[in-house]
Order: structure tokens, then sequence, then C-alpha cells
């Protein structure tokens, strides 16, 4: 089959969007073109297209009157209550609606650009692109009509008063201060007036931080007056050239044009005054004048280009295609959701990213800043987006997820110690950016529960995040051999790992080993004793680390390190959750940590019918959202069956939405980021799987699947192929000196 027929079979119909996976014409490099195409417009924010540029975004549609929204956004754009809130929202209309009689509609993903044209019965043409600017804080709205037009943009906020969360709506803050009693309020945003341009800023003239610190018995903290909300300043001024002021939130051209451009400036100032945000604003403005548009959108693509080189999987299949199609897409539009907001000040928030929407369904008719669970950040949603960019190569992406953490370090550390009177850093489950417990689950009405002690018991115990960010950070480092990030983040965290497990479990068991409890296996067990995410996570990561550094320390934690719970069932030994487990809440398989996160047992590894028996009776087999099920068959050499849950999981999707990646909310909300992230890990193990200096290709692939890749492994390594009709070819490893460490383990 030549590679022109390989890549056209790729193209299907889905959706009412065509979906067109191929090689770009004068773009070789380019193999991941799984753009997403309508020949209608749609009515409202869930007919959206997201577009991003790692730090702010926006949702973009045009409804049937031929009218333009621009729903905008930023990662780090957070609220008085710790809500994380859009920036606001603008509508471009025109003398002469845009023609939606022949109507096209395409995210370019090559240039990581909306493209959308019109024409009527008379043969007027209309064309808009849209795009975040990949290297400046800017969303461009380009036109071009072949009739002059007059084109106005007007402001379309929703924030013009304080707004009171009831109800339901309570939970999208329910984790700042709050209480039954307490009331929810949104302020309201300040609309600037300003020549020729429209311009708005959120202000956090209050902020929950220090009230925060303070129901946490954290009032002591030497750092309590460094409130990262309080004076938090975020908005946006949008203008263009021959663009003049009508009122403060609209602009109209000065006569109707043929072309017009209209730049959108986002800026957030963590502090200072609301003139020192306007200077800030007008200086990034100033800046960007200096550049010609040319080299902007040159510089702009180019970005995207090499994103989209550096690493593709594209599957076809000689079975059930279409829908193999449809995987293949969503595979690429997950890692673009992920660019779209994975460079920016904050990580990537799960439920719903920056691209949340207005009245998701008949339950939640609430504006765009609602989300479902807040906020916070919830550990186990958050890492899975960063265990699919390691080998996507999407290295810059991971950084401020470790950033974030490092940042509340010595807010950890400090609580730690008051709390427990050892070292050692701690991280609740679910937290605010800066670090604490969000404050419903820590509990404002306590009772007699000591400091330290949160009133939900999901995530009482639950602490092992800081054991898996650990694996992540040495993995990270593994693949790019970046000695700074060893030195200024990997051991400092790691450290202060050690030095918690170390100093923080004083019992032991008969043997000497140390005794886990009180303790809980993930959200599943509230009570355990010798769970085996804490167990199976150390006794991966401590061996990792000790080749790193030799430390006592970290010595002596892993001589003293319990066995991997095991026990017999129905005549079959099996890796188990942990012992005298009890109180059953959730859904997750904790046993199998053991395989992922947590890579103990696998593929040409001892021991690996302890965990094929253990997968075999799991209790959870789902694979939406969350759950790791596919990502561990994978591992474990299950081609079969992952391949089947990694197909079903990218070919469902969110019935209230347009866009083919805004998956949810299963068990969070739309667009769910852990859906179509824990595919794409799953995927890549079905083809690579790496272990020290070992790789492996193909060890879980399906056997009627053919694909084209480029991935990346550990030491600065590439490989890239073509395997087809079961033949590996063109096989290219980069460096070349890493090729004697391959080995084709095609699954039979």
């Amino acid at each position: 089959m030549s590679m022109k027929i390989f890549f056209q079979s790729l193209t299907v119909v889905c959706f009412l969007s065509l979906v067109s996976c191929g090689s770009k014409q004068g773009s070789d490099a380019f193999t991941a073109g799984c753009n997403v195409v309508w020949d209608t417009p749609g009515e409202n924010s869930r007919a959206s297209v997201p577009i991003g540029n790692g730090d702010i975004g926006a949702n973009v549609w045009v409804t049937s009157g031929g009218e333009l929204y621009v729903l905008i956004s930023k990662t780090d754009a957070w609220s008085e209550n710790g809500q994380l809130l859009k920036i606001g929202r603008l509508k471009m209309r025109f003398s002469e609606p845009l023609p939606v009689q022949q109507f096209r509609q395409e995210l370019d993903l090559w240039t990581g650009t909306l493209r959308i044209t019109g024409k009527d019965t008379d043969g007027k043409t209309f064309s808009l692109s849209v795009w975040a600017d990949a290297n400046a804080p800017f969303i461009r709205i380009a036109g071009e009509s072949s009739k002059a037009v007059t084109v106005e943009v007007v402001y379309d906020g929703w924030r013009r008063e304080p707004h009171e969360l009831v109800g339901t709506e309570r939970n999208n803050a329910v984790y700042g201060i709050s209480s039954s009693k307490n009331r929810l309020i949104t302020d309201a945003d300040v609309v600037l007036q300003r020549d020729n341009e429209i311009a708005w800023y959120h202000r956090n003239e209050r902020s929950i931080y220090r009230e925060t610190l303070e129901l946490q018995a954290l009032s002591d903290y030497p750092d309590i007056d460094k409130d990262p909300l309080l004076h938090r300043t975020f908005g946006a001024v949008a203008y263009g050239e021959g663009f003049i002021s009508k009122s403060p939130e609209l602009l109209a051209t000065a006569k109707p044009v043929r072309r017009f451009l209209i730049n959108v400036a986002v800026e957030t100032l963590t502090s200072g005054t609301a003139d020192e945000w306007e200077k800030a604003v007008n200086k990034t403005i100033d800046n960007d004048k200096k550049i010609a548009l040319k080299e902007k959108q040159a510089q702009h693509e180019k970005y995207w280009n090499d994103l989209w080189s550096d690493h593709y999987i594209l599957v076809s299949s000689r079975e059930d295609s279409a829908k193999v199609a449809v995987m293949t897409q969503g595979y690429q539009l997950q890692r673009y959701m992920n660019a779209c907001a994975g460079r920016g000040n904050m990580p990537i928030k799960f439920n719903g990213s920056i691209f949340t929407v207005d009245s998701l369904d008949a339950n939640h008719p609430f504006n765009p800043d609602y989300r479902n669970w807040g906020g916070c950040y919830w550990f186990q949603n958050t890492r899975l987006p960063y265990w699919a960019m390691l080998y996507a190569g999407d290295f810059e992406m991971m950084k401020p997820l470790f950033k974030m953490y490092m940042d509340a370090l010595p807010l950890a550390k400090f609580r730690v110690m008051k709390y427990y009177g050892h070292g050692g850093i701690q991280f609740p489950e679910t937290m605010y950016f800066w670090g604490t417990y969000n404050n419903n689950n820590y509990g404002v009405e306590r009772g007699d529960l000591p400091d330290g002690v949160s009133v939900n018991t999901y995530i009482r115990y639950y602490w092992q995040g800081i054991i898996e960010l650990t694996a992540m950070m040495l993995d990270y480092y593994d693949f790019t051999h970046d000695e700074a990030f060893l030195n200024s983040t990997l051991l400092p965290f790691a450290n202060e790992v050690v030095t918690l497990y170390r100093e923080h479990y004083p019992l032991r068991t008969a043997e000497g080993k140390i005794l886990f409890t009180p303790a809980q296996s993930l959200e599943t067990f509230h009570s355990a004793i010798q769970p085996m995410p804490e167990i199976a996570g150390l006794r991966f990561i401590l061996p990792r680390l000790l080749k790193l550094k030799d430390s006592a320390v970290t010595r002596s934690l892993l001589e003293d390190m319990p066995e991997i719970p095991t026990a017999e069932k129905d005549g079959k030994r099996m890796i188990v959750a942990g012992y005298e487990l009890r109180d059953l809440r959730n859904v997750e398989n904790p046993e199998l940590y053991a395989v992922f996160p947590y890579r103990m047992f696998g593929i040409d590894k001892p021991d690996i019918e302890l965990v094929q028996n253990a997968y075999e009776v799991r209790t959870n087999k789902d694979a939406r959202g969350w759950q790791q099920n596919a990502i561990q068959a994978a591992l474990l050499g299950r081609a079969d069956e992952a391949a089947e849950m990694v197909k079903t999981a990218l070919n469902t999707k969110h019935t209230g939405s347009r866009f083919p990646a805004f998956w949810g909310p299963n068990y969070d909300w739309v667009p769910d980021q852990d859906h179509g992230s824990v595919q794409m890990r799953a995927l890549q193990n079905m083809l690579i799987q790496t272990e020290g200096d070992k790789i492996m290709l193909f060890p879980a692939w399906y056997k009627k699947w053919d694909v084209r890749f480029k991935v990346h492994a550990p030491h600065n390594t590439t490989i890239e192929g073509e395997y087809i009709n079961g033949e590996l070819k063109n096989l290219k490893v980069t460096p070349e000196s890493r090729a004697k460490d391959v080995i084709v383990a095609v699954s039979q």
C-alpha cells in the first residue's frame, strides 16, 4: 500500500464533521491533520471550537444569523473565591451577516487556526481566520469580504454586577470558604472607557486566602501576607486599525471595509493596582505593534508545524475502519487540547480546562464560569494529561504542573511540621493552587477533629500523590536529561517526599518493616493498612532516586519497605489493594497502581502472573474518564482489550457538545481532560514501552492495525517508522546509538 493510499484510508465522515487525517501538500512532516470541518454554523457555545496558545484560549462559534462569538479564557484568571473564571466574551456582527448558505468551518491543526468561509446566492464571499497567537498573549481575528461591509465588535460580558451562587451553582465555588450559612458571590467586572478600544477586567478586591489559612490552623505561616488572589487583575483589550469607539462596549469600522483585523490582548497581573494592570497591557500592545502581522502569523504557524512534526501516531485498520479513524482523530485532538492550555501560568484544569461553556444542559443553566468540582486541583485527575506528554515529547507543557507544586513547597513543609511535628511535605489530594486543602474538604464545621485531619474521608489519608508526582519527575528527567531540572526540582522535591515517609510512620511490623497506618487505598477503601499505591510507589521511585544520588535516608527507607501486598483468591495468588480494607466508597482498582503509574509489574518483568490474576478479577472495568484500565491492559500486553477500550472511549463523545474532543462529563466536567489523555497514554503504550535503556516497540499492538508514528523515548531519543500489514518499515532511531536498545516485540 502506498503512503498516499494509506493516509487516504483514514478519511471518514463522523459526528457531522469531516475528519481529514493525512499528509498536507508541501508539508511532508505533517501527519496529524485530523482537522474538524463543519458545513453548518452553530447556535451557542456548545457548538464552539477551541483555540489556544497554551495560556489563553477561546471558544469560537458562528450563529445561523452570521454573527461570530469569541469566549475568552486564561489559565490564571483566579477570582476572589478561588474560581477559575473566563476572561469574557466578544461578539462580532456585520452590516451584511456572514453568509451561511455555502458555509465551511475548519479547524486547521497544522497551523492552529480556525478558518471560516461563506458564500451567498449572489456570489458574495466572506472569510474569517481566528487564532490564539502561539507566541504572544493575543487572540487575532482576521476577515475579508468580497463586498465592503461595516464590522462591529461588541463586549458581551455577563459579570456586570455581583452574582450570588445558589443551589447547584455553588459547586463552582463551594471549595472556597463556605458552609450552608455562607453567601458565595462572584464580584463584577469593570469596563473601561478607552479611545477606539474595548477594555475590561476583573479585579480581586477581597480574597479567601488568609481565612483559608486561618481555618486550616496555618495563621502563623510566615508568608500569610503574600496573598496569591488579592489584587489579582485579569482582563482584555480589543482593538483594530480603522475601528472607532461607538461606546465603551462597542467598536465599529469608521467606514465599510473589505479587510479587517481585530487583536485581543489578554493580561493577568497578580498584584498591584488597576492602573498598573492597564500599564502592563499597554506595554504588551505596544510591543506587539512593533512586529509585522505576516511575521507573527508565520511564527505562530511554525509553532504548530513543529508540534505536529515532532510526534504523531496515525492508525488505520483493515476492520472497523471508520471507528479507528475517529480514534486517530481523537488522539490528535486531545493532544491539541493539551497544547491549547498546557503552557500557561497554571496547570491544565481537569474539569473543563479553559473551555467551559454556558448552559451545558437543563440541569446546569449557568454562565460560562461554571465547572463542576470548582477551581481546586484534584491530583488524581490533574496528573493524567501529563502522563500522556512524555512519549509525545511535550516536555514544555509539563513544566507548569511541576512549578505549581514547587511554588507551594514551603507551605507544604510548614504544614507537616505544624500538624505532625516532623519534616517532609504533604499535599492534599484536592487543593488550591497555593497548596492548602480546599476548605469544604478540610471542613468549615469541624467539630472536635484535630488540626490536619480533613472532614472529607475520601481524601483524609490520600497522600500518595506526592509519590506519583516524583515518579513523573523521574520519567521527565529520564526522557530529557535536564540537569537543571534534576537539581532545582526533582531532587529537592523527592528529598521532602522521602523525609515525610521516613518520619511519619513510626510503627513497625513483626518483620521490622514500616506499618502504613492510619492509611487508605486511594479513595476506594477509606481504611486500610499497607495500601498498594504507597508501597508500590515507594518501591518504584526509591531505587531510581538512589541511582541519581546516594542517600542514607533513602536507602534506609527502602530497606524498611514492606513487601507488595498479595493474597490468595479462588486458589490464585495475586496482588491486592492492601490489607484490612474497609469502607468501600469509590470505583478505582488500587491494586493495579503496581502496573500504572508504578511500573512494578508488566511485560518482561518477574511475577507477572500475580498482576494478570488481579487484572482478571478487578472490580472496576470502566474505560472512561480517569479510569486507567486501558493503560494497564497495554502495559500487561493485553492488546485486544487495550485496543477495544481505546477505540470505544475515543468514539464516545458528549452528546451536548459539537466538538469531537469535548468528552465528558464522566466523573468530572465537559470537556473532560482525563478521558482523552488516558487513551493517549494507552495507545502510546500499545506502541512503545520503555524501562531503563530498553525500548520495546509494539508490545501490545493490535495485529489488525497499521500505523505511522514518531514517538519519544528516554535519553532524548526519537523513534519513527511505519508498521503495515504486520511488517515494520522505515524505522529510524535518533540518535543512531540507541538503535541497539530497540526490541521489536509485536504482540500475538
